[in-house]
């Protein structure tokens, strides 16, 4: 069952981090990889919420193992960095990945501060 409840949340969380980063990203039309900024900052919340509201263990694995660790990708925002120094765009690269960081730990605090008020 905790296969199922993974994959099934892995699908959900990549269909989505895929549509969305596609969608704000044709909105934006920038070199700097808004789509998974906002994607990784917005999963750090989520996961904030979601590990500390007290869901039961399938449900965690459904949302936070399955779907969040599919939404947010640490490989994506590895390689969209990268990319940015080897383009030069160095205040780019370290405004997103210093930003990616510190707006994600950020994220994570909000989150689990209103999972602690929910």
């Amino acid at each position: 069952m905790e296969y199922i409840l993974v994959g099934l949340g892995g699908a959900m969380g990549s269909l989505t981090r895929y549509q969305l980063g596609k969608l704000i990203s044709d909105k934006f039309k920038t070199s700097f990889p808004i789509g998974t900024f906002i994607i990784n900052i917005t999963g750090a919340l989520l996961l904030g919420i979601v590990s500390t509201i007290g869901v039961n263990n399938n449900l965690y694995m459904l949302l936070a193992d399955g779907f969040l660790g599919a939404y947010t990708t640490f490989s994506t925002f590895m390689y969209e960095g990268f990319n940015l120094f080897n383009g030069k765009k160095i205040l780019n690269a370290f405004t997103y990945i210093l930003g990616s960081l510190i707006l994600g730990v950020i994220g994570y605090i909000i989150g689990s501060t209103i999972g602690k008020g929910l």
